[in-house]
């Protein structure tokens, strides 16, 4: 693996298992996962199903007793074990700081092994404080001690990210935080995904907070096998079993409400174009068109306007700075219930849709916010159906 990487890898595991000395049972047993890279995939399950050690074992903290692990498409086998986990960013309950050290020396761990110079290592340093939302000024020389839970966590990701890994692992990171923060701590993190692309394995066993943050979730069981790997709104819609089901728990319907994310329904395709496209040209494509506007983006796809056919009508060449501006708009990973928060608050019937490095990828309005509950719902009656259960 290379020294930086600006975005992950994809990470296989075949038939790996993992047997304890004095253990009746193998606490992993040849567990099959294939995880995409760039995607935050959660391990999730209860005490005692193996979804740590899964995680350990692909820095290898926890050597497999048998199997193989791809990171990148190479095996983990073939790699020093040291070098190996300095490219691979973890994250722990409680951040793991080293308390005699100072926030910038905590961060600058990493670097430090690999040999960087002091000026890049100082520089680096900032930048994550500023990215993690911590001000350098104040914190860089601050003790652990002094910070609160939250901050020592957002110093935690900061030093996990240091040398810019492909790989980040995080083991029940937020867990011993309270409710408000751990969640503002998700948000965060979803914020930093989206610019960074990082393959994240992150283990929990709190149901709402792996639907929050999973682009797939591998919901496991003793003795560490996999019951149902998918996406959040499949597994609330279609369990594979009653275990899933049961550790689910109730109200899965309010779930899908209040934790389907924009970006798993389907959006307005309102066309897009840059500023220097002809107007005419925009025009005709939007004639057919039914939604009556499109979205003047720049050159990195970012949403910088509103254009409807009447303003387009007199124009002649580029379109360029013609239109309305636009005010606000609707991240991918934003519930549903969050968006439609927003988009009764906003001054306009629909807003852009952003995915990843704020790219423009959809819009959405409240009809497509109520034909996707009326989707949910459906999906939700059929469930029901084929369990034998009233609608």
């Amino acid at each position: 693996m290379a020294e930086t990487n600006t975005g992950g890898v994809p990470i296989e595991l075949r038939k790996v298992t993992k047997r304890f000395a004095g253990s009746d049972e193998p606490a992993v047993q040849e567990l099959d996962l294939n995880i995409p890279a760039g995607e935050i995939v959660v391990l999730l399950g209860p005490s005692g199903c193996g979804k740590t050690t899964t995680m350990r074992m692909i820095n290898r903290l926890d050597e497999p007793t048998s199997g193989d692990i791809l990171i990148g498409g190479r095996s983990s086998r073939d790699i020093d074990p040291d070098r190996l986990r300095r490219h691979i960013g973890y994250v722990i309950q409680q951040a793991g700081l080293f308390p005699h050290l100072t926030v910038a020396a905590n961060i600058a761990q990493v670097p430090k092994m690999l040999g960087w110079e002091r000026d890049r290592i100082a520089e680096r340093v900032d930048e994550l404080l500023t990215l993690v939302g911590l001000e350098p000024e104040t914190y860089r020389e601050t003790y652990p001690r002094r910070l609160s839970g939250g901050q020592q966590q957002r110093v935690g990701v900061a030093r996990a990210l240091a040398a810019d890994p492909p790989v980040l692992l995080m083991d029940e990171p937020f867990g011993a935080l309270d409710p408000i923060t751990r969640e503002r701590l998700q948000d965060e993190l979803l914020r930093l995904q989206d610019d960074l692309a990082k393959t994240i394995v992150f283990v929990t066993h709190d149901v709402d907070e792996a639907l929050k943050i999973g682009d797939h979730i591998a919901i496991m069981q003793r003795p560490g096998h996999i019951v149902q790997y998918a996406r959040p709104a499949e597994i609330l819609t279609n369990p594979a079993s009653e275990y899933v089901e049961q550790f689910l728990g109730g109200g899965s319907s309010m779930r899908l409400l209040r934790l389907t994310k924009v970006g798993d329904i389907e959006l307005d395709q309102a066309p897009y174009a840059s500023e220097d496209t002809d107007a005419q040209e925009l025009l005709t494509r939007l004639e057919p068109d039914e939604h009556g506007y499109a979205v003047i983006t720049d050159g990195m796809r970012r949403p910088l306007r509103w254009i409807t056919p009447a303003a387009l009508e007199e124009l002649r060449g580029p379109i360029g700075t013609t239109g309305e501006p636009i005010t606000g708009s609707i991240g991918h990973r934003m519930t549903l219930q969050d968006a439609l928060e927003t988009l009764l608050n906003a001054d306009t019937d629909y807003l852009p849709v952003i995915g990843r490095r704020q790219a423009y990828v959809g819009a959405l309005s409240l009809s497509t916010v109520q034909n996707a509950i009326q989707a949910i719902k459906s999906r939700e009656r059929e469930r029901r159906l084929r369990r034998g259960e009233s609608p």
